[in-house]
């Protein structure tokens, strides 16, 4: 029971990678705050939670409003009175060229993938004393495609923000680390227009959401204790075929 009586703030945890870490840290006696935009997943994911004997809300949040990310903190501390873990898994894309791309649209994305990771990190931190920071970031952070600069972007930003921000704290108070997925079994890389046209070809192997949560666990735990700054790919090799 890895987690037993941690606390939890996970992103993006209705559906996906999000969805499958929050299930397992709650299996591993973790209490977790289920982040995301779709109640009846978010409550499915709490009643998961709740059914292994652990502790679980669900709040439906906008990660661009600041206020509902401090309300979202709040719930943490008022109802367990500390934070020990945050999983920073939420994101979106774009798939327009940039000549085409709105501002608006490259704000949202910005907004959603690294604006709240910079919120949340700088709420929670304050509360958290021997955790861990796990930023989900992507392969497109190190080689990506046409049409998908924003997303690319704020995941690159991503990674340069957790090795900064890993420089900032005491090791033994907070690691930040990133992991960068491969191709994943999720919505998001089979609804995507690229992969769908055949621009951007699925080589290798297809993780599952699983796969990835196993990786955010160990860096959320205390195994990983001496890991600090770092990105870990989990991409079953697709890197090392582009």
């Amino acid at each position: 029971m890895r987690f037993k009586d941690k606390v939890c703030i996970i992103t993006g945890a209705t559906s996906g990678i999000g969805r499958a870490t929050a299930e397992r840290i709650g299996e591993e006696g973790g209490k977790v705050v289920v982040v995301g935009r779709a109640d009846d997943r978010g409550h499915e994911v709490v009643k998961y939670i709740e059914d292994k004997g652990s502790e679980a809300f669900f709040a439906d949040i906008d990660l661009s409003e600041l206020d509902s990310i401090q309300t979202v903190v709040k719930e943490a501390l008022d109802r367990w009175g500390k934070i020990d873990i945050l999983v920073n898994d939420a994101a979106m894309m774009t798939f327009d060229p940039i000549v085409d791309l709105s501002l608006e649209d490259w704000e949202k994305v910005q907004t959603v993938n690294m604006r709240s990771v910079f919120l949340l990190c700088k709420l929670t931190i304050p509360h958290i004393n021997g955790g861990a920071i796990v930023n989900v970031s992507s392969v497109h952070a190190f080689q990506t495609t046409a049409n998908v600069v924003p997303y690319a972007a704020s995941k690159g930003a991503m990674e340069a923000f957790t090795r900064g921000l890993s420089l900032e704290n005491d090791i033994k108070k907070v690691r930040v680390n990133c992991v960068a997925p491969g191709a994943v079994d999720t919505p998001m890389l089979w609804d995507n227009p690229n992969v769908k046209s055949g621009k951007e070809k699925i080589t290798g192997a297809v993780g599952k959401p699983e796969d990835i949560a196993s990786a955010i666990c160990y860096l959320a735990s205390d195994e990983a204790c001496f890991i600090n700054g770092t990105t870990l790919a989990v991409d079953g090799g697709r890197l090392a075929q582009l």
